[in-house]
């Protein structure tokens, strides 16, 4: 079982079931019988769901009488996107280059196929 805060938050999104009742809830609170509506599961199904977003922080349960309603907790979203930021500045930096090797790439091999051809001046 995942210890850390940033593992609890992709374990729990890595369901698709847990993704989708996030989804509902970031349009407001419901019920389990509201968030089940959508899926062919049971409310005890649901419940187990609702328990591992809870354990994960995503989501919160108040009391309204005998109701028990979900509500979306963000905050752990946000250090998740976070983390998924830094690399997304990784991959976008190794793409960056990837695609000016391929360039590069592509240059010397019309060079080597027309040795009579040179390399377009830069017009800048």
């Amino acid at each position: 079982m995942p210890t850390d805060q940033l593992s609890r938050t992709f374990s729990a999104l890595a369901d698709p079931t847990r993704r989708a009742i996030l989804a509902h809830l970031a349009a407001g609170e419901a019920t389990v019988g509201q968030l089940a509506e959508p899926f062919d599961m049971s409310f005890a199904a649901v419940s187990k769901h609702l328990r591992v977003l809870q354990s994960a922080g995503l989501v919160t349960r108040g009391r309204d009488a005998q109701y028990r309603p979900a509500r979306l907790d963000a905050r752990p979203l946000a250090a998740a996107s976070g983390w998924i930021t830094d690399f997304e500045r990784f991959w976008g930096e190794s793409l960056d280059s990837l695609g000016t090797y391929l360039t590069e790439l592509q240059q010397s091999a019309t060079v080597r196929a027309d040795p009579a051809r040179t390399e377009p001046k830069d017009r800048s």
